[in-house]
């Protein structure tokens, strides 16, 4: 299946001694493992305006596979044909929904909430899985285009998300659900997962909402997932893939973050999002004391063009936890600048900002250039930066912080090493840069 953009085929080849991570397969396999091959299904069509024996609005067709559900067990196929509906959906059961493909089956949602909302909160039974949304065009939400709540092994694969977001006034966002804790400034993301663990969002396109993708833990942790093979592009108020780690709503009991952690970021690409000053290409934030954003793995990804670093980690307070992240083989190019307590002195390929300390990072593989500063670090924990390609105009490592910094054998545009024949230097104290590399690294090249 091919990827919505365009990717050089030595890009898997390995970097030095680290090569290509396995982890997103294990997901995979995961979720393959969760489709029960004996279930016992229906097939609900659905044209629109009706015929016998088909209905008219994919509403009504969910409906009936729910009804089916709760009183047998299975699970129903519902194929929606070409037309453009204008629905809210609200999935509480195992199902598939299937389109005949972006741009065909359209599901219009102006003025009304969600394009799609797959809701393990009011779920009849514990713990709603195994619903796959795949083939449509979700626009002109009031909110977020596809919205997943509580839920485990869902699938959403190969959709067009555009245009919602259209509920946004005056800077704010009126009629948001309480258990969303942290969209004061934007009403909904393009597709947004909270209290979700071992699902797949792979080969959509989200673009033109307010962001992306969202992963947050508003009603339970959200782990274990793979966003993999999206297009993510001009989403103008926030990043391009945010993993953040918000207050926990009042439903959960809790009175402290539930966390983002060990989800696969990988082989998407990032363009455009945000504005000079807002959104990053792919963020990894912590917000509130507690707040925990761990162990995620950011690789294989085109990311350029966006408002903030292409890659930005911010812990704003002390006691938050934004430890063991990994970014590698990333191609990296023309972000912008980090603002406020996170600021940079000027456009960064990626940014690791700790007030608390920032442990465990590695930062290995990654092609940057086209910024002013390649890597960017401000926090009292160690960071691990090998086998990069530095070919930004600038400082290829630039440790603003107290912590030490291990950038040894990176390529830093020449033989030579850092500050000599026109490659990139380095800025501030306590890097380690030798030994460095003699010749660029093998399939970490634009």
């Amino acid at each position: 299946m091919k990827l919505p953009f365009e990717r050089k085929p030595d890009l898997f080849r390995p970097i030095g001694h680290l090569k290509r991570p396995l982890i997103w397969l294990g997901v995979a396999s995961a979720l393959i493992a969760a489709i029960d091959p004996s279930a016992k299904a229906a097939t609900l069509q659905v044209k629109p305006g009706g015929a016998p024996g088909t209905f008219s609005t994919i509403g009504a067709a969910v409906l009936r596979a729910q009804s089916d559900y709760t009183d047998s067990g299975t699970v129903d196929v519902i194929e929606v044909a070409p037309g453009t509906y204008m629905e809210s959906l609200k999935i509480q059961t195992p199902l598939s929904l299937v389109g005949a493909g972006s741009g065909r089956s359209i599901i219009n949602a102006r003025g009304l909430a969600n394009g799609i909302y797959i809701d393990g909160i009011d779920a009849p039974k514990p713990r709603l899985s195994n619903v796959s949304v795949t083939g449509f065009t979700i626009e002109n939400a009031q909110f977020e285009g596809i919205y997943i709540t509580n839920a485990s092994f869902i699938t959403v694969v190969e959709n067009e998300v555009v245009s919602n977001d259209q509920g946004l006034a005056s800077g704010s966002c009126p009629g948001l659900p309480p258990f969303e804790t942290s969209e004061g400034e934007d009403c909904g993301e393009g597709i947004h997962l909270s209290g979700v663990d071992h699902s797949m969002v792979r080969n959509n396109v989200s673009a033109n909402n307010s962001g992306g993708i969202l992963l947050s833990d508003d009603t339970g942790a959200t782990r274990d997932n793979l966003i993999s093979g999206n297009s993510v592009r001009n989403n103008v108020f926030d990043c391009g893939i945010t993993l953040a780690s918000h207050p926990p709503a009042s439903i959960t009991g809790s009175t402290t973050p539930l966390g983002v952690f060990h989800n696969v970021i990988a082989e998407n690409e990032s363009l455009r999002n945000g504005t000079a000053g807002n959104g990053a290409g792919i963020g990894i934030f912590a917000s509130v004391p507690g707040a925990q954003s761990y162990g995620n793995v950011v690789i294989n990804n085109q990311v350029r063009g966006n408002g903030l670093p292409g890659v930005a980690m911010h812990s704003h307070t002390p006691g938050q936890i934004l430890n063991d992240n990994v970014i590698v083989g990333n191609q990296i190019s023309g972000n912008g600048a980090d603002t406020a307590d996170a600021a940079t002195p000027g456009p960064a390929g990626i940014n690791v900002f700790g007030v608390s300390t920032v442990t465990g990072t590695v930062i290995s593989g990654n092609s940057i250039q086209g910024e002013a500063d390649d890597i960017v670090t401000n926090t009292s924990g160690e960071v691990a930066i090998h086998f990069n390609n530095l070919l930004g105009g600038k400082l290829g490592v630039n440790n603003l912080g107290a912590g030490a910094v291990d950038a040894t054998e990176n390529w830093w545009g020449n033989g030579r090493g850092p500050g000599t024949g026109g490659g990139t230097s380095i800025g501030g104290t306590g890097i380690t840069f030798n030994p460095f590399l003699s010749s660029p690294v093998p399939g970490a090249q634009d």
